[in-house]
């Protein structure tokens, strides 16, 4: 079997709405490789000193950072978009992390959009942290579409320069997963892995639990020489008990590591 060099990180957006050591500490009983650091309201993700102190205390390396680009992140490490990304490099440069992972804007936040290609571009030529931009989708309401971001949810429309593929974002937006990976081709840098049925709800289910093509998007990653990281970026509010969301948790990770081992060449 060929086992890929690929390193497999927990979000720790993956413990909502326990804190960010919930995820550093769940992250080294189940042995992932490191962790994606959601900064958001938690004062602990927003730290870089506490965020490396706990890297420190339970050996768990900060392998990327996602900057505050959430509706509930709106006033975390400035109301100003652009210092919140100046910042989101400054951390992963500082942690040891790559690459950034972005959200494309609201629609609302006309400035920041109207420059948000070439400026993504510009900083990524700042700095050798690459600012891997996440596909997103579009909201709906019934029958009803509505398009909240700008230039667009579809990331791969843009010349982008990195990408960070999400499947529960795929599986909302109602698109073929492996259409959109090859749109992105060598610029896919990142990926968030979780499932979703196609409901409409943005779900992050464990792998496997839906109708993405998880594992085969694994299994092409291994073959195909990918060489980011996957994050591991589910939701496991219904689990029923900390020991029901750690058993998610490590099921997660034996299906990530399963799918990731093929007997295929790399090409």
């Amino acid at each position: 079997m060929h086992i890929p060099d690929t390193k497999i990180a927990l979000s720790t957006a993956s413990v909502y709405p326990d804190n960010t050591e919930v995820a550093f500490d769940l992250a080294a009983k189940l042995g992932y490789d490191g962790v994606e650091v959601m900064v958001w309201n938690d004062p602990v993700s927003q730290d870089l000193s506490a965020l490396r102190e706990l890297s420190d205390r339970y050996r768990v390396p900060i392998l990327a950072v996602h900057a505050p680009c959430l509706l509930i992140t709106q006033r975390v490490w400035s109301t100003d978009p652009w210092t919140k990304l100046q910042r989101a490099r400054a951390a992963a440069e500082k942690l040891g992390a790559d690459p950034v992972v972005v959200h494309p804007p609201f629609r609302w936040q006309r400035a920041y959009a109207r420059d948000f290609v070439l400026g993504i571009d510009r900083m990524a030529g700042e700095s050798g942290v690459r600012f891997a931009v996440e596909n997103m989708y579009p909201w709906r309401y019934r029958d009803r579409e509505v398009l909240a971001y700008a230039p667009g949810w579809d990331v791969t429309e843009e010349a982008y320069r990195h990408f960070t593929v999400d499947l529960s974002h795929v599986a909302t937006s109602r698109v073929d997963a492996f259409e959109m990976v090859d749109r992105m081709g060598e610029r896919l840098a990142h990926v968030h892995l979780a499932d979703g049925s196609g409901s409409g709800k943005d779900e992050h289910l464990i792998p496997g639990r839906g109708k993405q093509p998880c594992a085969e998007l694994l299994e092409r990653l291994a073959r195909t020489g990918f060489d980011g990281h996957v994050v591991l970026e589910v939701n496991t509010r219904r689990s029923g008990s900390p020991a029901e969301r750690e058993a998610d948790l490590a099921e997660a990770l034996a299906f990530t590591r399963l799918h990731l081992a093929t007997g295929s060449r790399v090409l």
